[in-house]
């Protein structure tokens, strides 16, 4: 298989904080603007088996526990809002309760943590890999704590 690692500064290491991918990356993605240095990869996150993304979104250095990539969402019904997280091994299953995340105390998006599955629900069998899915959010469409708080306390 051919590795698709990025071409990077020697020692460089790429550790963004929650803020920085949806502030930064994600919202520069999604409008479409170009990124200083490509570190993230696009790939087709349902065609390919966590065990692979290693060798498609490595950046840099062999030791990295961490890999970053976009991917589109899959519909699980062409006219649903459903998402599909399966691929041809097993599926990806949401747990937990989404973390906000924000930035000078404005929320800007979402982290949803989702582990790795193999065969197919309801009798998967969980496996150790953890992906964290963001998603860009405003005040408006966030969690009811943000839509139902002092507008105060979202200003900058």
């Amino acid at each position: 298989m051919e590795t698709m690692e990025s071409c990077v500064p020697p020692g460089f290491r790429f550790h963004p904080t929650d803020e920085e991918l949806v502030g930064y990356y994600l919202k520069k993605k999604i409008a479409c603007q170009k990124i200083d240095l490509d570190v993230i990869r696009d790939i087709d996150l349902y065609r390919i088996e966590p065990w692979d993304l290693i060798d498609r979104c490595r950046i840099g250095y062999e030791e990295q526990s961490e890999w970053y990539f976009f991917s589109h969402k899959d519909k699980k019904y062409p006219t649903g809002t459903r998402t599909n997280r399966a691929t041809m091994a097993g599926f990806w299953k949401a747990t937990g309760r989404d973390k906000a995340v924000y930035e000078k105390m404005r929320l800007i998006g979402m982290r949803k943590t989702l582990v790795f599955y193999k065969g197919r629900a309801p009798n998967g069998q969980k496996t150790d890999w953890i992906m964290h899915e963001y998603r860009l959010e405003s005040d408006e469409n966030g969690p009811p704590q943000a839509r139902n708080s002092n507008p105060i306390d979202h200003t900058i």
